[in-house]
């Protein structure tokens, strides 16, 4: 079943899909094209990318102290933010009538960071040859990939849940602000069961103390 999901087919597809997002993300959504596998382990090649990125780019566009960068770390804050942005949109699609489901919210979202992952390896490398005064081409390759990641999100969102175009942009912007509430909602789960334990803590430590 993996391997079936992790075929040379599934990858050339998720490649298809850069090239003809709209009929790539319609395939997904009704011919169950896609691989969830294949997607998640593009969001890690570019989390790797990312990473690499903040380490090895040349000190030309790049200040950051390579001994900082935590890569583990940085792995599991995108792959967190990915669940994050897939259930947050998830969640308000189905209030919106969406069709898509979690699986191709998933799918989408994922080869979506294709372009971003291979521009910015590319911008790593490019950054190793370019003078001081010619960082304005890093930085065009890097964005080039970022605007085309977002577009296939956008032509990914809107097809998956055969949306138009403007309820596709409210659905985006509401899926931001689910992704806010889930943070906080979580972080307010985290703060209450930290005071109960501290609170059985204390019970447990007065009766210690008291016997």
């Amino acid at each position: 079943m993996i391997k079936n999901l992790l075929s040379a087919d599934k990858w050339k597809y998720a490649f298809y899909t850069v090239s003809h997002p709209a009929d790539g993300y319609y395939e997904i959504r009704h011919r169950d094209r896609g691989s969830v596998p294949v997607a998640i382990i593009l969001v890690i090649i570019f989390s790797i990318c990312f990473s690499i990125n903040r380490m090895s780019a040349s000190f030309i566009v790049n200040d950051i102290n390579p001994t900082s960068v935590d890569s583990l770390k940085e792995l599991f804050s995108v792959l967190l933010f990915y669940l994050l942005i897939c259930v947050s949109n998830w969640s308000i699609t189905c209030l919106m009538e969406g069709k898509g489901r979690l699986k191709d919210i998933a799918i989408a979202v994922g080869y979506s960071t294709i372009p971003a992952t291979f521009c910015i390896a590319i911008g790593t490398v490019l950054s190793q040859f370019i003078a001081k005064d010619e960082d304005a081409f890093y930085y065009m390759v890097v964005g080039i990939g970022i605007a085309y990641t977002l577009f296939m999100l956008l032509i990914g969102v809107m097809t998956v849940h055969n949306f138009t175009l403007g309820k596709t942009l409210i659905t985006i912007l509401l899926t931001f602000v689910a992704m806010l509430l889930i943070i906080f909602v979580t972080l307010l789960l985290f703060d209450l069961i930290n005071q109960v334990l501290s609170f059985i803590r204390s019970i447990y430590q007065e009766l210690i103390y008291r016997a």
